[in-house]
Formats: C-alpha cells, sequence, structure tokens
C-alpha cells in the first residue's frame, strides 16, 4: 500500500489579510515540497467536502450558522483577532475537514497504510462554540469521532506536536472516553492551556508543556518518558496526529528549538506506536508551520517517514 495525500486547491481560496502568518503562501510551500520526484509515489487524492454532519459531530448547529452567516461576500470578517474569515474560507475550511474524514475512511478501509492532509485553514485551537487561532472546525476531534461513531472503533488516539497546544481539541474530546489527546507544546505561550492539572474528564488528556528554547534532546526525552508509554497503554486503534511544524528553531510564533530531523524522528516514534497497536494505521493533517522553508523542510521529512512506513 502506499501513502494518501489529500489537498484541494480551495486551500488557496482561504485569503487572509496581508501580513497575517497564516497564508496562502503555506499552502504553496507544502505542494511545493511535495512536488519533488521523491514524492511520485504518493497516492493523491482530492479532499471532499465535508457535509454539515460530519461538522456537527463536535460542533453544534448554533456554532456552525454563525460561521456561515459570518463569510462576507467581499473583504474579510474577523471571528476573533487573529482569525478571519473571506468568500473562500468555508469551502476551504470544509475540503479540510473532508480531506481528514476521507482519510480515516481510506486507512481504515485499507486503501493506504496511512495519510497526510495537506489542508488549511488548520483546525486545532477551534473550540466547541469558539473559532479561534486561525482555526474553524476541529478537524482532527471530529476525524477520531468518525473513526468511533462511524466506523465503530474503540480507542482512537490524537497526537499533537504543534508548539501551541491544541485546546480546541482537547476541549472537542475532554468528555470522550474513547479517546486519548496527548500534546506537548511550548508553556508560556498561546493559547494558555495545556498544563499537566488538564486531564480530561475520563483521565484522556494528557499534556506535557516544554519550557522556551527547549531543544530537540528534551522533546526526545519527554515524548520517549511520557506520552509515548502513555500511548502505548491505550493501545489504540487509529493513530491521529495534529502535524504542527512550529515547534522549529526558524518559527517566528514561538521559542522552542527543534529541528528538521527532530520532525523526522518524532514521526518515526510515533509510526512506532501505530505498528505495535492499530496496524500501522495513522492520519495526519496539518495545523502550524510559519517560517516557509522550515515548514516545506519539515513536511517533507514527516511525509518521507510515512511514505516509507506505508510501502
Amino acid at each position: 500500500m502506499t501513502t494518501a495525500l489529500y489537498s484541494h486547491a480551495s486551500a488557496l481560496g482561504h485569503v487572509t489579510p496581508p501580513g497575517h502568518p497564516e497564508s496562502t503562501s503555506r499552502y504553496e510551500a507544502v505542494q511545493t515540497a511535495l512536488s519533488d520526484a521523491h514524492f511520485r509515489s504518493l497516492d493523491r487524492r482530492e479532499a471532499p467536502r465535508a457535509d454539515r454532519g460530519e461538522v456537527l459531530r463536535c460542533h453544534p448547529e448554533s456554532y456552525l450558522a454563525k460561521v456561515e452567516a459570518a463569510i462576507p461576500a467581499t473583504g474579510w470578517a474577523s471571528l476573533d483577532g487573529d482569525t478571519h474569515v473571506m468568500a473562500g474560507s468555508l469551502e476551504a475550511a470544509l475540503r479540510g475537514l473532508g480531506g481528514c474524514c476521507a482519510a480515516v475512511d481510506a486507512v481504515l478501509a485499507g486503501e493506504a497504510s496511512n495519510a497526510f492532509v495537506a489542508m488549511r485553514p488548520p483546525g486545532h485551537h477551534a473550540e466547541t462554540e469558539t473559532a479561534m487561532g486561525f482555526c474553524l472546525f476541529g478537524n482532527a476531534a471530529i476525524a477520531a469521532k468518525r473513526a468511533l461513531d462511524h466506523h465503530g472503533l474503540s480507542r482512537v488516539a490524537v497526537l499533537d506536536f504543534d508548539v501551541h497546544h491544541g485546546n480546541g481539541t482537547q476541549d472537542l474530546l475532554w468528555n470522550e472516553a474513547r479517546t486519548l489527546f496527548a500534546s506537548s507544546h511550548q508553556m508560556p505561550l498561546y493559547p494558555g492551556s495545556g498544563s499537566i492539572h488538564e486531564t480530561g474528564a475520563h483521565d484522556n488528556v494528557l499534556n506535557v508543556p516544554l519550557a522556551p528554547m527547549t531543544g530537540g534532546v528534551e522533546m526526545r526525552r519527554a515524548w520517549a518518558d511520557m506520552i509515548l508509554p502513555a500511548v502505548d497503554d491505550f493501545a489504540p486503534e487509529l493513530v491521529i496526529i495534529s502535524a504542527g511544524f512550529d515547534a522549529h528553531a526558524a518559527d517566528p510564533l514561538a521559542n522552542l528549538n527543534w529541528s528538521t530531523e527532530d520532525f523526522a524522528w518524532l514521526t518515526k516514534a510515533i509510526c512506532d506506536v501505530a505498528d505495535a497497536h492499530s496496524k500501522g494505521r495513522l492520519v495526519s493533517t496539518l495545523e502550524g508551520g510559519y517560517d516557509l522553508n522550515a515548514l516545506a523542510a519539515s513536511v517533507a521529512a514527516h511525509v518521507s517517514v510515512l511514505m516509507e512506513r506505508g510501502a
């Protein structure tokens, strides 16, 4: 089998205001990186548009209606100080979510060993009724719920290595005993959540805050000593990754010192857990990463590992 890559040109239709870090250039950088001959064997698929029912797995109808009503015909509307929408934003967000759901379907059907969803806007800051941190819908959490409720799985792990805490994913899965949400993230940093004391309604949340300037050696130790053993104990039937690459030393929005090789190491370590418990079944979705060169290199390293494991 192969690694499936989900993307769609609608990601270019979500145009943020000038100077905004979550720009169309991010999508272009990722697509350029994955157009290299090294990635020729990727199973490239169009991210479908998620229907309303997928959004409603985690968000209420009133929230979806609020987002829909906020989409302007021209210019931008601001959902918070960081999160802006324009005419093409809803289509891009629904395609990003649809890509995650389709990736879950394909991996669980055995059509692909694993998958990467290269879309924007990201999703892990979107709470139950609040758009924030560039995010509209909780893609990773909704994908986990689809695996549980549509496919009948019993245990799904959502692992988040974005430099910012995935407060939205935590909120959406807080009461879901069939999931484990585990996150490493810089603290203090936006959005201010993610302390070790936030453990979920069923002891199903594990947060590992990292101090500013933490490098790869310390990150590897934290994952090897705390997060990966917890995932091993949970024995997930599917692993979902919120793959943010803004912990890279070059990223302008945070202060961790990871290298491209650190992302490759972490991807391999997560794949090991997936191999042990979920037959290698893994879906990864793009979150942050705002230095374009570092983003491109880190995504390439991440997807290269997925391809090695999916071969």
